[in-house]
């Protein structure tokens, strides 16, 4: 009798259905709340769908399905790439002007009064 397993019992759960339960179980007092994070909306398929109802074929919209988000990572590359361009000249047109404006002495404001002068602000 020892070497017999442990049968199973049927036990009735809160939702009122029946299931067995091992002798070394603990019958479920509650369902588990699971708490689901969602991190990401599903993609929108409407212009697939749209596409597809016009008569443009499957490869052309698993196409841009695919090519899409290409686009827009490639497109962000090269703004990002663009803008530091643009603050690398910035940086590089302001040490231009500082140096200029430091080491003008009194010849460059000279000079500076002369095309003052030439534009017509005479003194």
């Amino acid at each position: 009798m020892e070497s017999l397993p442990d049968i199973p019992r049927v036990v009735q759960l809160p939702d009122g259905t029946h299931t067995y339960l091992h002798p070394t179980q603990h019958p479920p007092t509650a369902p588990a709340v699971v708490h689901q994070h969602v991190h990401q909306a599903p993609p929108d398929r409407t212009v697939q769908r749209l596409a597809l109802g016009t008569g443009i074929g499957a490869g052309t919209v698993a196409a841009g399905v695919y090519f899409g988000p290409l686009l827009v990572g490639v497109l962000t590359a090269m703004a990002a790439n663009l803008a530091l361009l643009a603050l690398i000249a910035c940086v590089c047109a302001w040490g231009v002007v500082t140096v200029v404006r430091s080491a003008g002495g009194p010849d460059g404001k000279a000079a500076a009064k002369n095309i003052a002068r030439a534009r017509g602000r005479r003194g």
